[in-house]
């Protein structure tokens, strides 16, 4: 079978490189390698077809679709951003480029999409009251200077974090979620209109070898890995109890090959989410005391910073993934903190996205 992976030659977008290779998949990769990502020496699997271009471009897409018989979109701008001056990017890389790809596929017949989501869609995740299941409103700024940063029912009672579901409600409540959930919605439409089949893999805590080094858009996982290897202590904010699904880049990959087989079956005109998880709920806390552990370096420091946009709980439950795909996690957690700990990263660029 022919791929085409967009952002191939990113984080994630090259383990799920790596993985359909190793399937006995034949690959081609559309990159931009913008300098701001992959900085001015990038590297290009020699194993892949690549076609280097910007998602947004209409010829560019139609021209790397030939001879495709599934798409993996992993092409994206990542992370909470630094401010709101990020918007126009995010929806340009983001929801401007799906929207071409679509259209493209449209034109060529490609009716096999997966794409990359992610857990910000739900925004805050899911809790229990003494009503119940509930989603609470976003954290209030009184409360987070106060340092309390955790949800509470209408009564002032703290609420119990679950596990979320795919049928959950989604609430984005930064730019970046709101770009992934309209990403989201293209794929839905497209596939109602085209008869297509499209996953959406809603991506929780994903972190591995070669993340980015040290930019505010890669995840905490590297921002505390960047720090310990500068010698610094990993800055935790809040309290460190933040409630979070760490789930390796390899799995992830895993599961993106698990959703291209099962597009094979589906019926047209299917959009399928999934959570990709590891399952098992740890602590940003945890991570940074595990990081620090393994890299003999300082002690993670808590701060008692927060950032808004953040949410305090998002763990979730795959168990959809495992029942419907037969996927599972190889990699536990413990064992992939100890692998990450000392892995290498991709040099620092500056101010960057992803994919």
């Amino acid at each position: 079978m022919t791929i085409l992976i967009t952002g191939g030659a990113g984080f994630i977008g090259g383990a799920v490189v790596d993985a359909a290779i190793a399937a006995g998949h034949a690959v081609r990769v559309l990159d931009s390698l913008r300098a701001d990502v992959h900085g001015p020496d990038p590297v290009v699997d020699p194993r892949v077809e690549f076609v280097r271009g910007d998602v947004r471009d209409p010829a560019t897409v139609a021209g790397a679709l030939e001879g495709v018989e599934v798409v993996c979109h992993q092409a994206a701008k990542v992370g909470l951003g630094v401010d709101f001056s990020d918007a126009p990017d995010y929806v340009g890389s983001n929801d401007l480029g799906t929207a071409v790809l679509l259209s493209a596929m449209a034109a060529a017949g490609i009716r096999r999409l997966v794409v990359a989501s992610s857990m910000v869609v739900y925004g805050e995740g899911s809790y229990r009251g003494p009503a119940g299941i509930t989603r609470p409103a976003a954290r209030r700024v009184d409360d987070l200077d106060a340092g309390r940063f955790d949800p509470r029912d209408d009564n002032g009672d703290l609420l119990s974090p679950e596990l979320i579901t795919e049928d959950a409600p989604l609430d984005p409540r930064n730019v970046y979620a709101a770009s992934k959930l309209a990403q989201e919605h293209l794929a839905t439409s497209w596939a109602r209109s085209t008869g297509g089949v499209a996953v959406a893999l809603r991506y929780h805590n994903v972190y591995g070898p070669g993340m980015p080094q040290n930019t505010p858009y890669a995840g905490v996982a590297s921002l505390f890995r960047s720090a310990l290897e500068l010698g610094e202590a990993p800055r935790v904010f809040e309290d460190g109890a933040q409630r979070r699904d760490f789930v390796h880049v390899r799995d992830v990959a895993s599961a993106n090959l698990a959703a291209i087989d099962w597009t094979l079956g589906a019926d047209p005109g299917t959009f399928r989410p999934f959570n990709v998880g590891s399952g098992v709920v740890h602590t940003i806390g945890e991570m940074a005391q595990q990081l620090a552990q393994h890299a003999g370096g300082p002690e993670p420091v808590v701060t008692g910073e927060y950032r808004l946009g953040d949410v305090r709980h998002i763990t979730a439950s795959s168990q959809r993934l495992g029942s419907e795909l037969g996927w599972a996690p190889s990699i536990t957690f413990e064992e992939g903190m100890r692998e990450f700990a000392t892995a290498p990263l991709r040099a620092a660029v500056g101010e960057a996205s992803a994919g």
